[in-house]
This record gives structure tokens, C-alpha cells and sequence, in this order.
């Protein structure tokens, strides 16, 4: 499926989560791993406010692309943040949503 760059470059965006390791099994604790940097995948919940609206994404980023100390109220600088629209059927369930995907978050200057 296609994914959609997200432009924030009129955008406030400030950490709302620490990030989290992201689980390709939450029954093993085996985590996701990015398909072309074989890095360890992580989630980070980011508020967006522009034009006085804000909204919250839970962006999945790659932990090469995490700095340390990110803690939630800084204000980052998202790198390449695009969405990418799922679908899948689970136990007879169908469900559909938007993903989120980043390659970096860095303290804004």
C-alpha cells in the first residue's frame, strides 16, 4: 500500500510518550525489527499542534533514530514522517486503521 508524507513544517510537535519497544510477538516479547536497516523498532507517542489543532500519533521509528534522554513534554523535530493506511482480519475480525511511520525524532532547536 502506499504511504503519504505528512508535512509539519508549520507544525508544534512535542513527545507525549516515552518510546516503547514495538513487538512483532506480544506473546514472545519479540521485537519488530526494521526491514531495511535490520534496527530495532520502537513507538513514541507524538502530539502535533498546527493551525490550532492537535492531534496525537503513535509513530513508530527505528531506535537508531531515537536520541537518548527523549522524554515526554520536549519539544522534536520530526524526520520523514509518513502514513500509511491497514488492513487485516484477526479471529474472524476485520480492522483497518492509519499507521504512522518516522525516521527520526530530534530535540528542536
Amino acid at each position: 500500500m502506499p504511504s503519504f508524507k505528512i508535512d509539519l513544517s508549520t507544525a508544534v510537535v512535542f513527545v507525549a510518550t516515552a518510546p516503547a519497544p514495538k513487538l512483532a510477538n506480544k506473546a514472545t516479547g519479540e521485537r519488530a525489527m526494521d526491514r531495511e536497516t535490520n534496527a530495532p523498532l520502537s513507538t513514541v507517542g507524538l502530539l502535533v499542534s498546527d493551525e490550532g489543532e492537535g492531534s496525537l500519533y503513535q509513530v513508530t521509528i527505528p531506535e537508531t533514530g531515537i536520541p537518548e534522554g527523549l522524554a515526554p513534554g520536549m519539544p522534536v523535530a520530526v524526520t520523514g514522517l509518513k502514513a500509511r493506511d491497514w488492513e487485516n482480519e484477526f479471529n474472524g475480525q476485520k480492522r483497518h486503521g492509519i499507521s504512522f511511520r518516522a525516521i527520526a525524532v530530534t530535540a528542536a532547536a
